[in-house]
This record gives C-alpha cells, structure tokens and sequence, in this order.
C-alpha cells in the first residue's frame, strides 16, 4: 500500500522574517490553530516536530532563491528539499565528495553540462530530502543512500539501515514554480 502524496504549498519567501514565521502561519490558516498556539518545536538534532493537537502530522519547509516550500502530512514521516539551482555550485566536485560511486556514475553520462547540472540538483534534493525525513539531516552522510533512475524517476535503491528499508520511501519530484527543482520524501510512520 502506497502513502497518500502529502500536502505542498510553495509561497514567496519574505527575506525581512524567518521561514519559521512564514510557516506557521500558513500552518494556522491550514489547522485553525493560532500560530502562537501551534504545538510546533524542535529536537534534539534540530528537525521540526508537532505535538498536542497536531500529534500524527508532521510538517517540513525549506527555502533556497525567493522561494519557500512546505510540506504537511498526517500519518506520515516526510521531508522537503528545494533549490534554485543557479550554476555557482561545482557539481562535479560535490558529487565526487558526497554522491556513491553509482550516483556519480549516472551523472557522468548524462549528455551534456546542462544536463548534468539538472541530474544533480534532483539528486541533492532527494537524498537532503530522505535525510530532512530522517531528522539528522546531511551531517547523516550523503553517500548513506543512493538513488537510481528507474523509467525517469529516482527512487532510493539502498539505504542506511537507520533510514529503515529504502522501498518503505516515497519521493514526489517537481518543479514547484519556474526554475525551482523540489523533492518531497515519505513513509508511513
């Protein structure tokens, strides 16, 4: 049985508050809880966790250019990355550092520069995603899972055995507004 695609929203980010502020106050208007009131905190390692009357859900943001993207679910263990890829990153490099051999492999015969910049950035956003989800992060360790490409989708094909089973994850890959690459990654809790 396959989880249900988690709520997405994408907003302008305002640079002058927090995303934190953003987000709960666009969590308020979702719960009708005021956003002062929101059961809404953070563990030990930083990862945001709703408690009280928003028990079972959970809820993960992230932001990169002028853009913030949130994520809402219920039943459910999930993260959230986006970027902006804007052509400053040295690609090649980081994914040598931190990608597996195999990943590093798929970036290699992609067709061209351009290409290869795309295949990276969804690469990035679906392991900071599983690793959001995870609550550790990427000081987790990025070459901790790895992903393949199967009939155009990533998928996570091994993981870590503290991220639990690769095939209990989903990821939902899309563009959420023009030039932002997103992935949005879940299990059933």
């Amino acid at each position: 049985m396959t989880a249900a695609l988690p709520e997405t929203a994408w907003m302008p980010r305002d640079a002058a508050r927090s995303a934190e502020s953003q987000v709960r106050e666009w969590l308020a208007a979702r719960t009708g809880i005021a956003a002062t009131e929101l059961p809404l905190q953070r563990d030990t390692q930083d990862r945001p966790r709703l408690g009280g009357a928003l028990d079972g859900h959970d809820i993960s943001w992230s932001h990169s250019g002028d853009g913030l993207l949130l994520a809402f679910g219920t039943g459910v263990t999930l993260g959230v990355d986006m970027e902006w890829p804007h052509g400053k990153r040295k690609v090649a490099e980081i994914a040598r550092r931190y990608f597996t051999p195999d990943e590093q492999a798929w970036l290699a015969v992609q067709s061209d520069a351009a290409a290869r910049d795309h295949a990276f950035h969804r690469l990035w956003c679906a392991k900071e995603a599983v690793l959001k989800a995870h609550g550790h992060g990427l000081s987790f360790g990025l070459d901790r899972l790895q992903f393949a490409e199967i009939d155009g989708a990533l998928r996570l094909d091994h993981a870590d055995h503290a991220l639990g089973e690769a095939a209990s994850w989903r990821l939902h890959e899309w563009s959420p507004a023009p030039g932002y690459l997103a992935a949005l990654a879940w299990r059933p809790r």
